[in-house]
């Protein structure tokens, strides 16, 4: 690999011949945005269709919570003249003909495996699969929509390895073969989230961005929310069902995606493919009606003030650079900081519901519907909220009330009390995670945004590797071990947000110099403002 190319060239010099952008060129931003206007009903139909993939990832993302769930189990020696039975509180304590489960042996993975008193390690070894498959796919995968595939091909062959994945998982014969499907799925499903959120935001202006990222944070939701409705109507079927029933829908999608969806015009333009960006663009105005402000041809876009890649990039060369520029790697770090302390949060929290003396089927759809406020909150307000002060709101609610659900009473109304404080913290954690990947999106250019918001995507799954443990190790002293360490960290990393610089309201760059070029610009100007 080179050291430099023209996309993702290096700044020898602060007294070097600026780029054109420096000299009063419209850039391919603002000139994008004068074809097509900021939103019309095609960049709609598409954004909806793009961030519909959300839904999909979240069903793959919390199965878990029911297919290797613990079923209830009762005592079938009544008469019992010691009791032993039925002052038990684990199975594991009894003789094997002493208790049954409540419902039959395949309706879960831990009764049909035997594995209720198999270590916790062993218990909760599908979800960290599952996640770890997540972070190495990441990382595998983080910069191919950047470079090669691009944002739409990466959505497609993900959402295609997650469906045949997890087709094949309801055939698993053991608990082995099971991991091992979990991990390919996490694998495949690592950068579905990135490339839709990417792609999204990527097809209007920038007035929308924001708007439009948290649809797929909607979708999200409503994948979330169909997983207890799903498992509520197939509880006394097989664990195997729900996978079938998962499968089938993403391999369908799949094949809309390759047919109807378009490729973001600005990744095309910025890789040199100009003919095909320009024929995405015509695709999209004439939908737009009166939005349409200039027309789209060749000619137009002659002068642009970013600068096209002409060589071969190592798959790489957008993580080499996001660590050899400074200030990207300063950005870099306390995102993948502060994305860590949500993710185990946010991972966690579904996980652990366990440990609290509540209904699952009904704590998880209360998980499911906090969703949705801290995606209304952040649609609705996501123009008028400032990043930074945003980030450390919700991340010290979160930690706050982590911490209280753990808090215990003799009075039964701490179960419903130990539930709410559970539901502000995940609400908290869910609005920190949405506004967090938008802030990616804003911090970062262009020509490694892709890759940016998927290594801070990889922390925030990094922490979810870790929860499983903690939600199984919580549920032996009773939520001290999972909420209470989750709580401690949300609230610890959260404060990396001040390290970092506000950006509402600030137009996005195409390339590492524009970007640079704006820094030196403001800071420029600030000294300015502070000598007067």
């Amino acid at each position: 690999m080179g050291d430099s190319t023209p996309l993702l060239s290096e700044i020898n010099s602060a007294e070097s011949e600026p780029p054109l952008l420096h000299k009063h060129v419209p850039s391919l931003d603002s000139t994008i945005e004068l074809c097509i206007g900021d939103f019309g009903w095609a960049q709609f139909l598409q954004a909806i269709l793009v961030s519909f993939s959300w839904f999909f990832d979240a069903q793959q993302t919390f199965i878990t919570v029911f297919t290797d769930a613990e079923p209830t189990w009762h005592c079938t020696q009544l008469d019992d003249p010691n009791n032993s039975c039925h002052s038990a509180s684990n199975v594991c304590q009894l003789p094997q003909n002493s208790w049954a489960w409540d419902w039959p042996r395949h309706t879960s993975t831990i009764s049909e495996w035997a594995l209720q008193c198999s270590p916790s390690l062993v218990q909760g070894m599908p979800a960290s699969a599952f996640f770890m498959g997540c972070l190495i796919g990441g990382l595998a995968l983080a910069t191919l929509a950047d470079t090669s595939l691009g944002r739409k091909n990466m959505l497609f062959l993900t959402c295609l390895v997650m469906s045949l994945s997890t087709f094949l998982t309801a055939f698993s014969p053991n608990i082995w073969i099971y991991s091992i499907l979990r991990f390919t799925t996490g694998f495949g499903r690592a950068t579905i989230g990135t490339s839709a959120l990417v792609l999204s935001t990527e097809l209007v202006g920038r007035r929308w961005r924001g708007q439009v990222g948290v649809i797929g944070y909607f979708c999200f939701t409503l994948g979330f929310l169909s997983l207890p409705a799903i498992a509520y109507t197939q509880r006394a079927h097989s664990w195997r069902t729900l996978y079938f029933c998962t499968s089938i829908p993403t391999f369908l999608y799949c094949i809309m995606v390759h047919f109807l969806v378009r490729e973001s015009p600005r990744w095309l333009f910025v890789r040199g493919r100009k003919e095909e960006a320009i024929a995405t663009l015509k695709h999209i105005e004439p939908i737009n009606g009166t939005s349409t402000k200039t027309p789209v041809t060749s000619s137009f876009f002659s002068n642009l003030s970013f600068e096209q890649e002409t060589r071969n990039v190592d798959i790489y060369s957008a993580i080499k650079v996001l660590v050899k520029r400074r200030w990207a790697f300063r950005r870099l770090s306390a995102l993948m900081a502060m994305g860590f302390g949500v993710g185990m949060v946010y991972y966690g929290m579904p996980l652990a519901l366990g440990s609290l003396d509540f209904n699952l089927y009904l704590s998880v759809t209360f998980n499911g519907l906090s969703e949705l406020p801290a995606s209304l909150i952040t649609l609705v307000f996501i123009a008028k909220m400032n990043r930074k002060t945003s980030l450390l709101v919700f991340t010290s609610l979160s930690g706050v009330f982590s911490i209280m659900s753990v808090l215990k009473g003799i009075h039964p109304i701490w179960t419903t009390i130990q539930i709410v404080f559970e539901l502000v913290s995940f609400f908290s954690a869910c609005s920190a995670l949405n506004i967090l990947l938008i802030y990616t999106v804003e911090l970062f250019p262009t020509c490694v945004r892709n890759s940016a918001v998927s290594m801070v995507r990889q922390a925030v799954v990094l922490g979810g590797v870790f929860s499983p443990m903690l939600a199984a190790a919580g549920r032996v002293n009773g939520g001290f071990l999972s909420y209470g360490v989750f709580g401690v960290v949300v609230g610890v990393f959260g404060l990396f947000v001040v390290y970092l610089q506000e950006t509402r309201g600030r137009g996005i760059c195409d390339t590492m110099d524009e970007e640079e070029y704006k820094q030196r610009e403001t800071a420029t100007c600030n000294a300015v403002a502070g000598d007067v």
